[in-house]
């Protein structure tokens, strides 16, 4: 191998290129360590009503660590969307100081049972909320089908100017509605929405201008429904 320059020649060049390479990442590690970029800003945006700036003010002091190039943005993103009320967040850089988080907040549709919280997308997440919720109730893998049948029942309902205070869905996918005035409203399994907009019908221009008070109607008849007056 002494014997030829050309190798010889090859060998230095390969590794003077592999020692440039070597200084120049060093320089930059270095560079970029340095304390000369730091982040001075955090600009969170979104429509946000539960997330406060208290909790924004402890996920900047307690996870967002290194300056502009060392953050990790992976990390910092998995932090915010541990907020209760974070449902999605997406983070960037914006030169030459600056972190822009944006937050999409859950929309609170209902309660699910007493464990958690229903949002307008049929999703469950854990967060206290004082509102006047109604509530849900069903099989594990029912929440998005409850929540789409909850829009629609609702505008049958607002017809009659009832309200559901409840909705359930048993295992075998029977429904069955409690609405705020204490209404039970039976509708099995099958023509859920004909059958509520006829009982909506006869509720409007018979029931109520009876003035008579009901508290149960069964709609799982083939050609009408039956209702209970209190004893």
């Amino acid at each position: 191998m002494w014997d030829r320059p050309s190798l010889l020649n090859w060998i230095a060049n390969l590794l003077f290129a592999l020692s440039v390479v070597v200084m120049l990442y060093a320089v930059l590690y270095v560079v970029v360590h340095l304390p000369i970029f730091p982040l001075r800003e955090v600009k969170v945006d979104g429509q946000l009503s539960h997330v406060s700036r208290e909790q924004v003010k402890l996920i900047v002091a307690k996870h967002l660590k290194g300056n502009f190039f060392t953050l990790d943005l992976v990390k910092a993103r998995d932090a915010f969307e541990k907020l209760p009320w974070a449902r999605n967040v997406s983070i960037r850089r914006r030169w030459p100081d600056k972190l822009e988080v944006v937050i999409e907040e859950h929309q609170e549709l209902a309660r699910w049972g007493s464990i958690a919280l229903v949002n307008t997308h049929g999703e469950l997440f854990h967060a206290a909320s004082g509102s006047d919720l109604p509530v849900f109730f069903g099989p594990g893998d029912g929440v998005v089908e409850v929540a789409s049948q909850y829009a629609q029942f609702s505008k049958t309902l607002k017809t009659a100017n009832l309200e559901i205070a409840s909705l359930a869905l048993t295992p075998r996918r029977a429904w069955q509605i409690n609405t705020r005035n204490g209404i039970v409203i039976e509708l099995g399994r099958v023509e859920m929405d004909p059958r509520l907009q006829k009982f909506v019908s006869v509720y409007s221009n018979t029931l109520v201008g009876l003035n008579k008070k009901i508290t149960y109607a069964d709609l799982r008849y083939p050609n009408g429904f039956a209702v209970r007056k209190p004893t």
